[in-house]
């Protein structure tokens, strides 16, 4: 990879959990950056908000480099905080590229407290079990948030309905801060709609985010209908609940009889100024 090639794939971002079960999240993006198409170019961050700051080493602003590709600039977009794979801009441009959206979309990561992140009581449609958040007081945390305009939202906001809905957060109260220095107003976020997994040794929130294949095998170790619906392994539960619907509401609907679903649906701090789904 020279200096000058930012493609996902030469980065090793081009993964896409959707398709790859076991890889989910996905590597997220390590650094502020433009996802334009399949390239990922560097933002230098500076003060004077996220319009304000350059591309790939040049002068040229973001917002100038938005305009020249035809795109809204960042004031006509909306942060959302990403927990799982969304932070990935090889699940993101795939979410975007398949329904012909134009992925040009700003990642930054940003520092904020008092969100943790656990796994959905529920299995998704490519198989896996996707991160959620859930109100953590004093947990400090870097997420990705990508700011997605007018069609790119509700685009996203479909791929996570019904089992999620997006709720804006006050970035005063959870202490949102960018690469910057400067605080970030606010952001929206996906909370489960069917609560989060508990790890049932503690009773508090089983995490979530990390080896897909090491969670979905501890789960069919503690639950012998689990792996008589999904097993006998990792690969065997991801293969079987992305060809079926019903064995996903079944093994869904087994959480809850194992008595493992905390009904945490909601954080507190949200800011009713921005609209949510």
């Amino acid at each position: 990879m020279t200096a000058q090639d930012h493609g996902l794939a030469a980065l090793g971002l081009d993964g896409v959990p959707a398709l790859q079960p076991l890889t989910y999240p996905g590597p997220p993006v390590s650094a502020p950056a433009l996802l334009t198409g399949t390239e990922l170019l560097p933002l230098h961050a500076r003060p004077g908000g996220l319009g304000s700051w350059t591309v790939d080493g040049s002068p040229r602003t973001l917002d100038d480099v938005l305009d020249a590709l035809g795109q809204a600039p960042v004031a006509g977009r909306h942060p959302v905080l990403a927990v799982g794979s969304n932070a990935s801009p090889g699940q993101l441009a795939h979410k975007l590229g398949r329904l012909g959206i134009p992925r040009t979309v700003p990642m930054v990561p940003v520092r904020l407290r008092g969100l943790g992140i656990g796994c959905s009581a529920h299995i998704g449609r490519a198989g896996y079990v996707a991160a959620a958040p859930y109100a953590r007081a004093g947990e400090q945390r870097t997420l990705v948030v990508s700011w997605l305009d007018p069609a790119q939202l509700p685009a996203v906001d479909a791929t996570e309905l019904p089992n999620y809905r997006r709720v804006p957060l006050s970035g005063e109260a959870y202490a949102m801060t960018l690469p910057s220095g400067e605080p970030l107003t606010g952001a929206s976020v996906y909370v489960s709609a069917r609560g989060v997994l508990a790890d049932p040794l503690t009773g508090l929130p089983r995490p979530g985010g990390g080896d897909q294949a090491a969670l979905l095998d501890t789960l069919l170790d503690a639950s012998a209908p689990l792996r008589e619906l999904l097993g006998p392994d990792a690969a065997a539960w991801v293969r079987r609940a992305a060809a079926d619907p019903e064995l996903r509401a079944r093994g869904t609907l087994l959480f809850a009889e194992e008595g493992w679903v905390l009904p945490w649906t909601d954080l507190p701090w949200t800011d009713l100024s921005h609209s949510s789904v």
